[in-house]
């Protein structure tokens, strides 16, 4: 895993470098309503965890956007050659760690990392971050039922950032309510748009 710093006037993200980078508030929120019917019944009959599921549909929806493997950090541009998804677990002491899992397009190895990594850091209260890898965040608020979350801009992480609550059961599916944050210099609505949709393809298609 790898990144460097790259001139932005050499990629499509010039533009948007220009006008975003000084920006007092560059970050931009979607929300969209996803059909997780298919992830909820995998979850039951195979036992896998649902948060799992979800992250691994995440980077794979990431994954094929070249806009995701670039990011502004402080003023710079930076290029990764690999995803990372993070997630937030509550650790030993009653409080939160912070884990990065590496994305691996295989589901069983990113199941096997996913769990080696999350226990690590819920028994050490110690987060796992992986500096040479371009991280999604995410945020699950499983006890919580929400329409949408607006995010907040640091100032010092830029990272794209998605949040959930508890899902809901209807008669014949079930679906998650997600707000998608994400710099306006690293993509553009479109892009998010189009995660969003790749992201509900995954789920539909997904195979165990």
């Amino acid at each position: 895993m790898t990144m460097r710093e790259i001139n932005p006037e050499t990629t499509s993200r010039a533009r948007a470098f220009e006008l975003w980078m000084n920006a007092p508030m560059p970050m931009v929120t979607l929300v969209k309503t996803l059909d997780v019917t298919r992830l909820a019944r995998l979850c039951r009959h195979s036992g896998l965890k649902f948060n799992m599921l979800m992250c691994w549909c995440i980077g794979r929806a990431a994954s094929g956007i070249k806009e995701f493997y670039m990011l502004p950090v402080g003023k710079r541009l930076m290029l990764y050659d690999s995803i990372a998804v993070n997630t937030i677990v509550a650790n030993s002491q009653g409080e939160i760690s912070s884990c990065d899992v590496p994305f691996n397009d295989n589901l069983h190895k990113f199941n096997d990392d996913y769990l080696k990594l999350t226990s690590q850091a819920a028994a050490t209260c110690t987060d796992h971050d992986l500096t040479d890898s371009m991280v999604i965040g995410t945020s699950a608020l499983v006890q919580c039922e929400i329409d949408a979350a607006a995010g907040m801009y640091s100032g010092i992480f830029n990272n794209p950032f998605m949040i959930w609550g508890k899902f809901r059961r209807h008669m014949f599916k079930t679906t998650l309510p997600v707000s998608f944050q994400f710099h306006h210099t690293q993509m553009d609505g479109a892009h998010a748009a189009r995660f969003l949709d790749n992201l509900q393809n995954e789920i539909n298609s997904l195979r165990i």
